[in-house]
C-alpha cells in the first residue's frame, strides 16, 4: 500500500502529499516532467511572442466549425500519439535487456504502468480521436451540408476527449496510472485502492461522454443534412462506414459507462458489483467491458475501410467495384460485431457449446471483411494505377491487414487459443490489425485530404521514406512477437531467465526503432511541405481529380462549405457533375445562416475535467464546487441567444469571385 493511502485524507487536498509526486524518486519522471515544462515554455512563448493568444481563443478554442474541430482532434491524435510511442519504445527497450540478472532500468510496478498507459492512450486518445476528426472534417463535406447538426455539441464532445486525455496526462506527473491492463481486467477482484485505477475510471469516463455526443452528432448529421438527391444507397462508402461507426458508439459506449459506473461504486460506496466478496462476481464486469470491447475495434476499424475505398477508385480512375456489396458488407459487419465478444475470453471456462457459437461467428464476421478486400483488389483490376503515397499506404494495408486477419481466424479456433491466450502471438495480432488497417488509413487519410484542409500538397518523397519505415519497421517489430508467442512467451513481463530469447526481442527493439524514424520522416514531410507550400499549392480544390463532393470545394474550403447546396445524380456525385460540364454559380448569391462560436463548450469541457481531477483524489469540496460549476455554466448557457449569425450574401459573392480568379488563373498556366 502506497503511502498515501495510508496518510488520512487533507479536508481539502484529499489524498495529494509529497509522496504523491512520483518526479522525487523516479529520475525518468523527472527528466520527462523537465522536459515537457521546457517544450511548453516554448510554445507558450512562441503563441504570446506572435501574438496569437486572440485567434487561438476566437478562431480555434471556441469554434464550432466542423473542419476546424475535426482538424483539433487530428492534433490532439498525433500529441497523444507521441507519447503512446513513448511508452512503446521503453517496453521496448525494457524487454530487449531483462533477462537473468540484469533487470533492466524499469521496476516492476513502473513497467506495469506503461504498458496500460500505452493500451490506454493508443485506443482512446490517439485512434478514437484520429478516426473521429477524419468524419468529423469530411463526412458534412462529403454529404454536401454545411455543418453538422448540432456544432455547439460537436465543439463539446472535443473538449470532453481532450479533458479525458489530460487526466491521462496528469497521471504521469501527479500520483500513477493504473496497473491493470488497457481495460482494468487484471486484479479485477482485489483492486488496488490507489489513484491509478481511478485515473484511469475518470479519464475514461470524461472522454467517453465526448465520444457518445459526437456519435448522436454524427449519425443525425448523416440522416438529415444530405444534399438533395443523395439517397442512402448514393452515399460516398466513408459516409456510410462513418454511419455504422457511430451507430456502433451510440450502442456500445453506455455500455462501458455503465461498467465503470459500477466499478466507482464499489470504489467509493463499498458495493460488491465486481469485488470477491458478498456475492461479486468479476465475470461480469469481463462481459460487459468485451461487450463494449469488441465492437470498439470495429469502431476504428471501419472508418479506415472508408478511407481506403475512397483513395483506391482515386487513384485507378475507377469506380469503386461492387458498391452494394460494400455497404451491404459494412452493415453486417457492424451487426455481427456485437456476436463474437466472447472469443476474448474462451479460457475462462464458458464451457464447449457457448465457445463454438462465438468461435464460429468469429469466422463469419472475417467472411465481409474478405469481400472488402477483394472489392479493392477488382478495383485496382485493369485500373490505371497512380503509386501516390496514400496508395502506397493502402497497397501496404492490404497485405499486412489480410496476414493479421488470418492470425485473428487462427485465434478463433477455441483450442488454438487455450494454447495462444495471453501470449505475444495476441499482441502481435492486434497490432497487426489496428497499425495495419487504422493506423496505416490514418497517414493515407493525411496524405490524401491534407491539400483540401490546408491547401496544399504534402512532399511525396518525405511521404514515401515514412511508409517504407513504418512497413519495414512494423514487420520486423512484430514478427519476433509472432515467433515469441507460438514458443509460450506470456505477454506484460518485464524481465525473463531465458536468455535465448533476448535476440528475438533484440530484434523487435531495432522494429521500434525503424517505426520511430517512420515518425520523424513523417513530421519532417509536415515540415518541408509548409517550407514549400507556395510551390505545392493547390488552386483547383481537387488536385487528385477525386471523385466525391469534398473536392467540389476550395481547398481550404471557405467557412460555409458550399455556397450553394449541390444536387447529388449517382454514387461519385462530383466525378458526375465534371462528367457532365459542371460550371460554378457565378451569381444569386443570397445570405448564409451560420452557427456562432461559444466558450460554453470548453468551459463545461474543462469543468467536467477538474471535477475528474477532484473525485481521483477525493477532494470533496473541489468536487461540489466543481459540480456546482458545471450546473452553473449550463443554465448560463441556455440563455445564451446570440447563437447563430448570417454570412452576407456580399462576402459570399466576393469569397466565390475570388476562387473563380484563382481557377481562371490556373487554367491560364495549365
Amino acid at each position: 500500500m502506497s503511502p498515501e493511502q495510508m496518510t488520512p485524507n487533507h479536508w481539502l487536498l484529499g489524498r495529494i502529499t509529497w509522496q504523491s509526486i512520483p518526479m522525487a524518486h523516479e529520475p525518468i519522471l523527472l527528466w520527462t516532467f523537465i522536459a515537457v515544462m521546457l517544450g511548453g515554455l516554448v510554445m507558450l512563448a512562441g503563441v504570446t511572442r506572435y501574438r496569437l493568444w486572440g485567434p487561438l481563443w476566437r478562431d480555434w478554442i471556441c469554434s464550432i466549425d466542423h473542419k476546424k474541430i475535426g482538424i483539433m482532434y487530428m492534433i490532439l491524435g498525433l500529441v497523444m500519439f507521441l507519447r503512446g510511442f513513448s511508452d512503446a519504445i521503453m517496453m521496448r527497450l525494457q524487454q530487449s535487456m531483462a533477462f537473468g540478472e540484469a533487470l533492466g532500468y524499469l521496476p516492476p510496478h513502473h513497467y506495469d504502468q506503461i504498458f496500460t498507459a500505452h493500451g490506454v492512450i493508443m485506443i482512446f486518445f490517439v485512434a478514437m480521436p484520429f478516426v473521429t476528426g477524419l468524419m468529423n472534417y469530411l463526412v458534412p463535406l462529403q454529404i454536401g451540408a454545411r455543418d453538422v447538426s448540432f456544432p455547439f455539441l460537436n465543439n463539446f464532445s472535443f473538449w470532453m476527449t481532450t479533458g479525458g486525455a489530460m487526466l491521462t496526462m496528469v497521471s504521469l506527473f501527479l500520483g500513477e496510472f493504473s496497473t491493470s491492463g488497457w481495460l482494468a481486467l487484471s486484479n479485477l477482484g482485489a483492486q488496488d485502492p490507489g489513484v491509478g485505477l481511478d485515473y484511469y475510471i475518470w479519464g475514461l469516463q470524461v472522454a467517453g461522454v465526448g465520444t457518445t455526443l459526437s456519435g448522436i452528432n454524427l449519425i443525425v448529421t448523416i440522416i438529415k443534412m444530405r444534399a438533395p438527391g443523395m439517397k442512402l444507397m448514393k452515399m460516398p462508402i466513408f459516409t456510410w462506414t462513418a454511419l455504422c461507426t457511430n451507430a456502433l458508439i451510440v450502442a456500445t459506449f453506455p455500455i462501458l459507462t455503465a461498467a465503470l459506473v459500477l466499478m466507482s461504486l464499489d470504489r467509493y460506496l463499498g458495493t460488491h458489483f465486481f469485488t470477491n466478496d458478498l456475492g461479486g462476481n468479476a465475470m461480469l464486469y469481463v462481459n460487459l467491458i468485451w461487450i463494449w470491447g469488441h465492437p470498439e475495434v470495429y469502431i476504428l476499424v471501419l472508418p479506415a475501410f472508408g478511407v481506403y475505398s475512397e483513395i483506391v477508385p482515386t487513384f485507378t480512375r475507377k469506380r469503386l467495384f461492387g458498391y452494394t456489396s460494400m455497404v451491404y458488407a459494412t452493415v453486417v459487419i457492424t451487426i455481427l460485431s456485437y456476436l463474437v465478444w466472447l472469443h476474448h475470453f474462451f479460457t475462462m471456462g464458458s464451457g464447449a457449446t457457448v465457445n463454438t457459437f462465438f468461435g464460429i461467428t468469429t469466422m463469419i464476421i472475417s467472411i465481409p471483411t474478405g469481400a472488402k478486400i477483394f472489392n479493392w483488389l477488382f478495383t485496382m483490376y485493369k485500373g490505371r494505377i497512380r503509386f501516390t503515397v496514400p496508395m502506397l499506404w493502402t497497397l501496404g494495408f492490404m497485405v499486412t491487414f489480410a496476414i493479421g486477419g488470418m492470425t485473428g481466424v487462427l485465434l478463433a479456433v477455441p483450442p488454438a487459443d487455450f494454447v495462444l491466450h495471453n501470449s505475444l502471438f495476441l499482441i502481435a495480432h492486434f497490432h497487426n490489425v489496428i497499425i495495419g488497417g487504422v493506423v496505416f488509413a490514418v497517414f493515407a487519410g493525411i496524405n490524401y485530404w491534407y491539400p483540401k484542409a490546408f491547401g496544399y500538397r504534402l512532399v511525396e518523397s518525405w511521404g514515401k521514406a515514412s511508409f517504407w519505415f513504418w512497413l519495414v519497421g512494423f514487420w520486423v517489430a512484430f514478427m519476433p512477437l509472432y515467433i515469441l508467442g507460438l514458443m509460450g512467451v506470456t505477454r506484460r513481463v518485464n524481465h525473463f531467465e531465458d536468455a535465448s530469447l533476448q535476440p528475438w526481442f533484440l530484434v523487435a527493439a531495432c522494429g521500434a526503432a525503424l517505426i520511430a524514424l517512420g515518425i520523424a520522416c513523417f513530421f519532417v514531410q509536415l515540415f518541408v511541405s509548409w517550407q514549400r507550400r507556395s510551390e505545392l499549392r493547390d488552386v483547383t480544390g481537387d488536385p487528385w481529380d477525386a471523385r466525391t463532393l469534398e473536392w467540389a470545394t476550395s481547398s481550404p474550403p471557405p467557412q460555409y462549405n458550399f455556397a450553394f447546396t449541390p444536387v447529388a445524380y449517382e454514387i461519385d456525385a462530383w466525378w458526375d457533375m465534371k462528367k457532365h460540364g459542371y460550371r460554378r454559380p457565378l451569381s444569386g448569391f443570397a445570405p448564409i445562416h451560420m452557427p456562432a462560436n461559444t466558450a460554453a463548450g470548453f468551459v463545461i469541457a474543462m469543468l467536467s475535467t477538474l471535477l475528474g481531477f477532484a473525485m481521483i483524489w477525493h477532494m470533496w469540496p473541489l468536487a461540489i464546487g466543481s459540480l456546482a460549476a458545471i450546473i452553473l455554466a449550463t443554465i448560463v448557457h441556455t440563455f445564451n441567444y446570440q447563437r447563430d449569425y448570417y454570412i452576407p450574401a456580399a462576402e459570399v459573392a466576393a469569397t466565390e469571385e475570388s476562387r473563380t480568379q484563382q481557377l481562371a488563373t490556373a487554367a491560364s498556366h495549365a
